[in-house]
C-alpha cells in the first residue's frame, strides 16, 4: 500500500517497528528470566510486552484505519510485505552475512527467505479463494436481482 511521502507516516511506521521489536524482545527476555528461575522478572517483562503490543496497535490504527481496510486489502498488504522480504530484504541481508563469513546468519536468512515465500503463497491462495467466492456470490445476487426485476415488471404491466 503506497503511503504519501509525509513524515508523520514514516514516524508512525518507525514507532510501530520499535514497539513491535520491544514486544518480541521483552517476551524473549521473559523466556530467559523464566529459564533462570526468576518468575517475577519474567512476569514484568511479559506485562510490559503486552503494553508494547497495545502501543503498536495504536500506531496501526493510524496507518491502516479500520474504516478503510478490508480483508482483501489486508491480504494484499501482507503479500507485498512477504514478497519484499523474500525478494529484496533477506537476500540483501544474506549477501552481507556471506561476505562476513557468518554461516549461522546465512542459514537464518535462507530459512526466512523460504518461510516468507510460503507466507506470501498462503496469503495469495486465501485472496484468490476469496475472489472466487465473491465472484460466485455476485452471480447469485445478479440472479436474485433479475428475478425481482421480473416480478416488478409483471406487477407494473
Amino acid at each position: 500500500m503506497a503511503r504519501p511521502d509525509i513524515k508523520t507516516y514514516q514516524n508512525l511506521e518507525a514507532a510501530f517497528a520499535g514497539e513491535s521489536m520491544a514486544h518480541i524482545k521483552y517476551r524473549y527476555f521473559a523466556k530467559l528470566a523464566r529459564a533462570a528461575g526468576d518468575e517475577a522478572t519474567a512476569q514484568i517483562f511479559e506485562e510490559t510486552a503486552a503494553q508494547e503490543v497495545m502501543h503498536a496497535f495504536g500506531h496501526l490504527d493510524l496507518l491502516y484505519p479500520a474504516g478503510e481496510m478490508t480483508p482483501a486489502k489486508a491480504l494484499q498488504i501482507a503479500i507485498e510485505g512477504e514478497t519484499y522480504e523474500y525478494s529484496e530484504m533477506y537476500p540483501g541481508f544474506r549477501k552481507t552475512a556471506v561476505e562476513e563469513g557468518n554461516a549461522a546468519a546465512v542459514a537464518e536468512m535462507d530459512e526466512q527467505i523460504s518461510e516468507s515465500k510460503e507466507h506470501a503463497a498462503q496469503f495469495k491462495a486465501v485472496l484468490e479463494k476469496a475472489a472466487k467466492r465473491f465472484a460466485a456470490l455476485a452471480k447469485v445476487e445478479e440472479r436474485h436481482a433479475n428475478h425481482y426485476q421480473k416480478a416488478l415488471d409483471a406487477i407494473q404491466a
